[in-house]
């Protein structure tokens, strides 16, 4: 938003133009706000859920009569998220308000970018695309090892490659250095800093649990030319423009090609220039990937954006939003929302049952004034309590995360946010690191940590939950025909040359796949009877796959088994061996009753209870807390799984019970894409072989699954044994 502001207040003063730009966020002052009331700017940026509290206060219906046009901005990140579903709800309003309004949508190409126009522009409208026919040259280059025997066959932190990287940094006049998580943006900061200490004060960090201050002072920073490099998260994908920047290098599998065409896309951001984008692999196996994106960008190939449908948690939310402002005539309000792509499906009973959630709890909770938040005045749906109104506008928007608490220094210096679970396990004088340097926690007091400068040399990196990914199911369709052309067509690429050692050995002491087959792997060690299959769809389709194949082995034989997986395959160990041949005989792999041994096999009702709290969360059934006083999340999660047991008891037909589930389906276990796998799978031919010891493929998973029974020491001792057993 800041950096649309200044580039508006650029231009209109270049131009001479008395133009009034305003910028309303979660941090404009109260004084600000009120300044923009009495004298409205002639253009406001603002994010969807400042958008939707201004549609909380009395008047808001005038103040956007005059409305002309509303240009939204990165329209294909927010098309994915419920995000996109607040800015279609407010735009079938504005669009009530004033018919003739002109609305305009920025986005980046994607897979189905004429049904994101549509669904911008609402279900009555006929959306027309422009497109520059500008081609922009992105050059992808991989970072390889000098000996591929010597760089690891698991792992994803990538330090191997760091002498090349900084290399790079020193050499490039300006660079963002891309981590998938904050706990690995620390750490690269950390490596760099100390092997490179020359670069301090020339290199700085940036990921969104730092505070908005230091954010901002290295975005202009950044802008200014001031730093070589900065090491981020995708706090720095959007909204960005670095004229200074000249090369980005994405540490690690970037999970889906439009990700990393949009961090290249970073640098050389001015017409005509040429983007560079460096990928470091973090382990062997996934220097393939640098090959698979260079292929992928040079067909065109890019992710689509699954739009959320049949929202209600927003849709009541925007219920009581109205109600709270001007009131709303119910039958004019359905209308309305039925001409999003979001609620164009909503009945007149489900639209009923949502009227009777706000208005008395439902059916269930109509025993409970606290969910008697509207009442009908004079044909209009309002909210007459004050105590519910300021509770609604505290909680409004679509991001629910776990709570976070402040990391300040003894003297008060606000350093950024950590998430409370990795606090919780500290005791004082536990040291970490946290904004590139080493902190020693003192205290927790109300939601702020103290603490002070360490001169420890070592300390624990805090992770952070939501930060493990997977691949798309583009990324993943593009790694396979890299792989599987290796064996039949001449390789070019530099990756695939590298790689040949590794590749060769895969298919030695195993099997190398081609495009209509799948490889399964059986072998024995001390932790029992290991089953790898591997069909590159991505570690969260593989989640599911690995559990409806234990389901379905396990109607044939009473046997228990721990699942293990990655983006290249999953594996099932057991105590006891398996018939894969007679398995494949009796349809473990087919398609068939798909859905219904997902949902026996998978605990859908778990993970859908988990899934409500954010639902619940949005819909106003748990309050999330005062500022500065939030709701421990353990207390919002408990309170959420009570409503969710009611509601499975009592109310199964609930629209957000109902909602907890679709989302599980769709987002999580990802059921459709799962589907084309086992259809994929059900053409193939299934080779299964015996190797007497690990292989490349099976690696990194086995590496993954004794990271959780072994200390480092004791890891590192059993990898390089295995190492040597594969080679011999």
């Amino acid at each position: 938003s800041k950096e649309i502001e200044h580039a508006a207040t650029v231009v209109s003063d270049d131009l001479n133009i008395p133009y009034n730009i305003g910028l309303r966020t979660g941090v404009t002052s109260p004084k600000e706000r009120q300044k923009q009331k009495i004298n409205t700017p002639k253009s406001l940026i603002s994010t969807p859920e400042t958008l939707h509290l201004m549609m909380s206060q009395k008047g808001y219906s005038d103040v956007f009569k005059s409305l002309e046009f509303v240009v939204v901005d990165e329209w294909h990140e927010l098309l994915g998220s419920k995000r996109g579903v607040q800015i279609e709800l407010a735009l079938s309003r504005l669009k009530k308000i004033n018919p003739s309004l002109k609305i305009w949508g920025i986005s980046a190409t994607i897979g189905n970018m004429q049904e994101a126009a549509n669904i911008l522009l609402g279900t009555s409208e006929q959306a027309t695309i422009i497109k520059a026919d500008i081609e922009k040259k992105i050059t992808v280059k991989t970072i390889l090892p000098k000996v591929i025997e010597n760089f690891p066959w698991a792992g994803h932190l990538g330090l191997k490659l760091l002498p090349e990287v900084i290399k790079i940094i020193k050499e490039k006049q300006s660079t963002l250095v891309f981590t998938n998580t904050r706990s690995q943006s620390e750490i690269w900061y950390r490596q760099i800093i100390e092997d490179a200490p020359e670069l301090s004060g020339l290199i700085a960090l940036h990921h969104g649990s730092l505070s908005d201050k230091l954010r901002t002072w290295v975005e202009d920073a950044l802008h200014d030319g001031r730093l070589k490099a900065v090491v981020c998260t995708s706090s720095l994908d959007l909204g960005v423009d670095f004229r200074s920047v000249d090369t980005v290098i994405q540490v690690g599998s970037a999970k889906g090609i439009a990700r990393f065409l949009q961090r290249a896309g970073r640098s050389g951001h001015s017409p005509g220039a040429e983007s560079v984008i460096y990928f470091v692999p973090t382990h062997s196996l996934e220097i393939m990937e640098g090959a698979a994106l260079r292929h992928a960008i040079k067909e065109g190939i890019v992710e689509q954006r699954i739009p959320y449908v049949r929202s209600f948690d927003m849709l009541v939310q925007y219920m009581v939003t109205l109600a709270i402002s001007e009131g709303f005539d119910a039958d004019k309000l359905y209308e309305e929302i039925i001409t999003t792509h979001c609620f164009k499906s909503v009945t007149k009973e489900e639209w009923q049952w949502c009227l009777s959630f706000i208005t008395k709890g439902g059916e269930t909770l109509h025993g409970y004034d606290e969910f008697h938040k509207v009442v009908i005045e004079d044909g209009l749906y309002k909210v007459v309590s004050r105590k519910i109104a300021m509770r609604h506008k505290l909680s409004m928007g679509s991001i629910v995360s776990d709570s976070m608490l402040n990391v300040k220094m003894q003297r008060g210096k606000k350093l950024g946010v950590i998430e409370e679970w990795f606090i919780a396990r500290m005791q004082p004088g536990d040291v970490f690191w946290f904004t590139g340097r080493n902190l020693e926690f003192v205290r927790i007091k109300d939601m702020d940590v103290h603490v002070k400068p360490s001169k420890a040399k070592n300390g624990i990196v805090p992770s952070f939950m939501g930060g493990r990914m997977s691949f798309s199911s583009q990324l993943s369709e593009a790694i396979r025909d890299i792989l599987f052309d290796y064996k039949t067509k001449p390789h070019k690429h530099a990756e695939l040359i590298a790689l040949e050692p590794l590749l060769d050995l895969q298919n030695r002491i195993s099997f190398l796949p081609g495009k209509d087959e799948l490889l399964i792997e059986q072998l024995k060690s001390k932790e029992g009877y290991h089953l790898l299959c591997y069909p590159f769809e991505g570690r969260f389709v593989h989640e599911g796959m690995a559990a409806i194949l234990a389901y379905r082995i396990g109607k044939s034989m009473d046997i228990t088994f721990s699942i293990a997986m990655n983006d290249y395959g999953f594996e099932l160990l057991s105590d006891q061996p398996v018939d894969v041949a007679k398995g494949i005989s009796e349809g473990w792999f087919s398609p068939e009753n798909l859905y219904e041994d997902a949902m026996k096999s998978i605990n859908a009702t778990e993970m859908a209870r988990r899934k409500f709290r954010d639902i619940a969360s949005i819909a106003g059934l748990v309050f999330t807390g005062f500022p500065g006083k939030p709701v421990r999340s353990k207390h919002l999660q408990a309170n959420a799984q009570l409503f969710f047991d009611v509601f499975k008891d009592y109310e199964e037909y609930n629209l957000l019970l109902q909602q907890a589930h679709e989302e599980v389906y769709t987002f999580q276990l990802e059921i459709a894409r799962m589907r084309k796998a086992f259809d994929r799978i059900d053409s193939q031919f299934i080779v299964v072989k015996q190797p007497e010891h690990a292989t490349p493929f099976s690696f990194p998973i086995l590496v993954d699954s004794l990271r959780e029974k072994f200390t480092n020491e004791d890891l590192k001792i059993r990898i390089e044994k295995m190492i040597a057993e594969s080679e011999e």
